[in-house]
């Protein structure tokens, strides 16, 4: 009799995980995509378990074949090929294919997780005034990307993101953020003046990737206003975060249940996680040990930990207070040093490039500075430079997607978005849409921001190079004040044209980055 008792509780057990098998790959998302085809929204049919993965990496091979075909004509008949900024068509072609196929708003299927995939403006807009905690983070971002992001401020939802952002945001507005000048035009030397030994090594010219070298000054940047610490101390999280970063951007992220098998990809990432929690618990008890007066970010994120524990507080519920501190630690990490320094690198590349505009931007830089490091008041008076940044940022924005997730049904356009439903901005597309930017909109052009952002396109809610809505990135002042500063000296002290190594290749990896760096030839002023 006992015996088939166990028996009947096992049936009963597996009967409810295979019921909640199916409800998650097939009824769950057969519903939300009904709901939105009743609306007239459509798209490729899905596979019950992959989705449109397949599909999606098919187009892709049949356009790098295609690319690679017509790079060897136009090499056999002498034709030199030039920089082109319409590099997304080459990364993501599914997208242009679908939108061209069922329009700027269609469903896609990432194995079990449904997609509204959007670039209609006036949809774009609406979702940049929803301002309620309804619209969050798609929970396959936290499951994806959990060793990278866990539940930081960058991919978490609901209360405890409110919390995180009440937070994180005030240690990097815009006065705090001047406090930080004086720090970053000292990190920036440092890197600067190693160029410089190198050039006197070397010679009147010298050829420099530099994508690596910004990538460890915005490090240092970083890990000393925002953490205290230097450079040295953080370099080792920087490097692991970074080849976390590469591990996670493989090309078959959204498959269900394939990021849990132990496969030696999988085995990486879980080593590298813990090896990065590790260094950042150590400088979490450090800075606890020392009873330090500092009200950096870090200062900020333990205070904010306390704040919100407790029997009824947030943490209670949803995640603990040392992984509070250690996932918002690794957002700030991540995001904080990554962004800067690959814009930066665009920007160089772009200036290398266009040398009237390059020697428009060290005329001002002379005028305003002259031999003097930059202050905030000066970072002000840089039109020229803001609007180079600006434009580099519409050609070459960090992030490729935008993604929100439906935690209530809300209505958009007319149209009703289910619970459960998420909804991704192809961002690119966006801010190089003719229509918005006109004929010049492949182009780099700074001039079309003379007049701001409001000027320089039909709907300024299409320029989202730092997100969007009530989600726009807490750390825009930082981002664009290290780079003013950095660009500021760099451009004061050398010269820069294009290598004739350089190989113009933006790859997605997680963050759209130069596959193969971005190599300079530089010479003193």
């Amino acid at each position: 009799m006992m015996l088939m008792n166990i028996k009947g509780v096992v049936l009963a057990g597996l009967s409810l995980v295979l019921l909640h098998v199916v409800n998650e790959l097939l009824l769950k998302p057969r519903s939300l995509r009904s709901k939105l085809q009743k609306q007239g929204i459509h798209g490729p049919s899905p596979h019950f378990y992959f989705g449109n993965i397949p599909e999606k990496k098919k187009i892709l091979e049949q356009h790098q074949v295609h690319n690679v075909a017509s790079s060897h004509q136009d090499k056999d008949k002498g034709v030199s090929s030039s920089i082109s900024h319409r590099w997304y068509y080459n990364l993501f072609p599914h997208v242009e294919k679908w939108r061209r196929q069922y329009g700027p708003i269609y469903l896609f299927s990432s194995g079990s997780v449904e997609w509204l995939v959007v670039s209609d403006i006036e949809m774009v807009k609406e979702i940049t005034l929803y301002t309620s905690v309804n619209l969050g983070k798609p929970s396959l971002q936290s499951r994806e990307l959990g060793p990278l992001l866990g539940q930081g401020i960058l991919s978490s939802s609901g209360p405890i993101w409110v919390h995180q952002r009440k937070i994180i945001a005030p240690s990097l507005y815009l006065d705090k953020v001047k406090e930080m000048v004086n720090l970053i035009v000292h990190s920036t030397n440092i890197t600067l003046k190693s160029w410089e030994s190198r050039l006197n090594n070397e010679g009147e010219a010298l050829d420099l990737r530099i994508d690596d070298d910004l990538r460890s000054l915005s490090a240092d940047i970083i890990a000393r206003a925002c953490f205290g610490i230097n450079y040295v101390e953080g370099n080792e999280i920087f490097s692991k975060l970074r080849d976390l970063q590469n591990l996670l951007s493989a090309k078959d992220a959204g498959i269900p249940g394939f990021r849990c098998l132990p496969i030696k990809r999988n085995r990486e990432i879980w080593r590298l996680e813990k090896e990065v929690n590790s260094m950042i618990s150590k400088i979490i008890d450090e800075r606890l040990k020392q009873d330090a007066e500092e009200q950096d970010l870090l200062q900020m994120i333990l205070e904010g930990a306390k704040s919100c524990e407790g029997s009824d507080g947030i943490l209670s519920d949803s995640i603990s207070r040392d992984r509070f501190i250690i996932d918002n630690c690794k957002n700030i990490f991540f995001a904080g040093h990554e962004s800067t320094a690959i814009t930066a690198s665009w920007c160089l590349m772009l200036l290398a490039i266009h040398q009237d505009w390059q020697d428009r931007v060290r005329a001002e830089v002379l005028q305003v500075c002259g031999n003097n490091p930059p202050d905030a008041s000066m970072l002000r008076k840089m039109k020229m430079l803001t609007m180079v940044i600006q434009e580099t940022m519409r050609l070459y924005p960090v992030a490729a997607f935008v993604s929100r997730s439906e935690l209530e049904d809300i209505h958009l356009k007319g149209i009703l978005i289910p619970k459960g439903m998420n909804i991704e901005i192809s961002v690119p597309i966006l801010m190089q849409d003719p229509e918005i930017w006109g004929h010049d909109s492949h182009e780099f052009n700074p001039e079309r921001f003379s007049n701001g952002i409001v000027g320089a396109c039909k709907f300024p809610q299409a320029y989202v190079p730092f997100g969007l809505g009530a989600r726009i990135c807490a750390g825009q002042h930082l981002a664009m004040t290290e780079l003013k500063v950095i660009l500021c000296l760099i451009l004061n002290k050398f010269r820069i044209s294009l290598s004739q190594s350089y190989c113009h290749s933006p790859i997605f990896r997680l963050v759209i980055e130069p596959g193969h760096g971005v190599i300079l030839n530089i010479t003193r002023i």
